[in-house]
């Protein structure tokens, strides 16, 4: 059986930074009902908002209810849709690099920088379960020390370089190295990969913008859709393109690599806005 999942997974190799601006708590779209606000902040379930056509889709996972599901059909009637999606949505500790905290893994989302000093970005459920992180799981080379965590609401985290370990601007490509030439924002049919350290990298479309996911530990806004799987460890890795320009990070999603799955991510931007850096 599929299940959903975070995604936190960075390799020293891949380079990432995000500035991202909070994003507002998606509203509830259609009827103000007693009903659909009582399930719009249901675990496992994700609310996307078409841009063109104010039309939302719901997202489910096998762990809401039959009788939630009838609720936020019969709330969202002629303005949404609601739909299932198989798994169950989870975050992944584990973006090309595998980092090691204390007892998890995730992945290196992107090397950025407060003027001569440099920082990891990683997703937040990562660096909310340890204060240290190492380069394998041995914990003999010692990355740096976490500095800042936001999850839930948000989902990236910054540890700080405390070592001489190298930290370009790139993205690990399985093999190889992608140089990164700044930030973008993503738009809907672009073509993306993402790469990370369970499953390398796979590539595919952004499918929608602005999602609101509500994890089983937490509901996150503002987050980027696409149609690429991944699993446990991918978490935190970067989502580019393959002009060199990164979009966001991984948080998580649904499905695995064998069957497929879609993924969320944290915008790139926001991070960056919010801590006041750039990427080298």
């Amino acid at each position: 059986m599929r299940r959903p999942f975070h995604l936190a997974a960075a390799t020293l190799a891949v380079l990432a930074a995000t500035a991202m601006t909070a994003s507002p708590a998606v509203a509830v779209p259609g009827p103000a009902t007693r009903s659909l606000s009582a399930v719009a902040h249901t675990p496992g379930t994700v609310w996307t908002t078409d841009p063109v056509t104010g039309r939302t889709t719901v997202a489910l996972d096998e762990t809401v209810t039959a009788r939630d599901a009838a609720l936020l059909r019969d709330g969202l009637r002629g303005t949404g849709d609601v739909r299932r999606e198989p798994g169950r949505l989870r975050t992944m500790l584990a973006g090309g690099d595998a980092i090691y905290g204390s007892t998890s893994r995730c992945s290196l989302g992107a090397n950025a920088r407060s003027g001569s000093t440099y920082y990891l970005i990683t997703a937040g459920h990562c660096t909310n379960s340890s204060a240290t992180w190492w380069t394998s799981s041995a914990h003999t080379i010692a990355i740096g020390t976490r500095t800042a965590s936001s999850f839930p609401n948000n989902d990236y985290g910054l540890i700080k370089y405390t070592s001489r370990l190298s930290h370009p601007s790139a993205v690990n490509t399985y093999p190889g190295l992608l140089q990164l030439y700044g930030t973008g924002n993503a738009y809907v049919g672009q073509a993306v990969c993402r790469s990370g350290a369970t499953t390398g990298v796979r590539c595919g479309v952004v499918t929608g913008l602005n999602a609101t996911v509500n994890y089983p530990d937490g509901t996150v806004t503002g987050l980027i859709r696409t149609n690429i799987c991944a699993e446990n460890g991918d978490s935190g890795g970067p989502l580019y393109t393959s002009a060199g320009i990164i979009l966001g990070i991984l948080s998580g999603g649904t499905g695995n690599c064998t069957s497929g799955g879609t993924t969320y991510y944290q915008p790139i931007a926001e991070i960056l806005a919010v801590y006041g850096l750039t990427i080298p």
